[in-house]
């Protein structure tokens, strides 16, 4: 659909975005070494790590072999995870874009505990509607969809520039951007015929928005108050 480019808005609080820049280094030092295994050594990986909504449900079972952390902390892993480079890129592009301001406005640990708070509601959104599955959920979308949501209630006005369709730059605001995206993440899953269609996980994008929505409304007075006073 479009790929963000650059927003233009500066830090007012934080020195540096280190939570962001430690994500995303996190997600592509995982991606690298996933890419040094044999392809059944990489299914195995995914599927101990990934999170599997039938076994989340108890529906499933997971091989003795394959079960090397608890089924629980799956809710966290599976977000350090990707299928491929477009899939990897496209996902740190968004964080990279949008997540610094996230995290400016919230602070580095608030920001950590928000991020992974909407990639766990994100998974429970994709569990809901497949909760029998056997197919590993992977990628840090539905944490970045959180992200999405904050950027949008807390800088509506702010112009991104994007790549509409992959080839025609366009600035626009934020508000119709991620408000467009979120629109297309409702519509998708409404045409496609399960939860995950095309290899892409709709209703967690979906659970991830709605999640940092709940979570940074209440709280959006403050918060631009905090940035408006640099921190004070």
């Amino acid at each position: 659909m479009f790929l963000p480019l650059y927003d233009g808005n500066p830090l007012k609080v934080i020195r540096h975005q280190f939570v962001t820049l430690g994500l995303i280094a996190l997600n592509v030092l995982v991606f690298l070494y996933t890419k040094t295994l044999p392809e059944d050594a990489l299914k195995a990986f995914n599927l101990s790590f990934g999170a599997i909504p039938a076994v989340l449900t108890d529906r499933a079972d997971l091989e003795a072999s394959l079960q090397v952390i608890p089924e629980t902390a799956t809710a966290l892993t599976y977000m350090f995870l990707h299928g491929g480079w477009m899939h990897l890129i496209g996902n740190m592009l968004f964080l990279w874009v949008f997540a610094d301001n996230v995290e400016d406005s919230l602070g580095h640990v608030k920001f950590l505990l928000f991020y992974l708070a909407c990639g766990v509601a994100a998974l429970a959104a994709h569990t809901l509607f497949a909760p029998n599955s056997q197919l590993p959920l992977i990628g840090a979308s539905g944490a970045v969809s959180g992200v999405l949501a904050a950027y949008m209630v807390l800088f509506p006005r702010v112009q991104v520039l994007i790549l509409l369709l992959m080839r025609l730059p366009l600035r626009i605001s934020a508000l119709w951007v991620l408000g467009g995206w979120f629109l297309w993440q409702l519509i998708a899953s409404q045409l496609s015929s399960g939860a995950t269609a095309g290899g892409v996980a709709w209703w967690a994008h979906i659970g991830g928005f709605i999640a940092g929505l709940i979570l940074i409304l209440p709280f959006r007075r403050r918060l631009l108050a905090r940035l408006a006073g640099g921190g004070r």
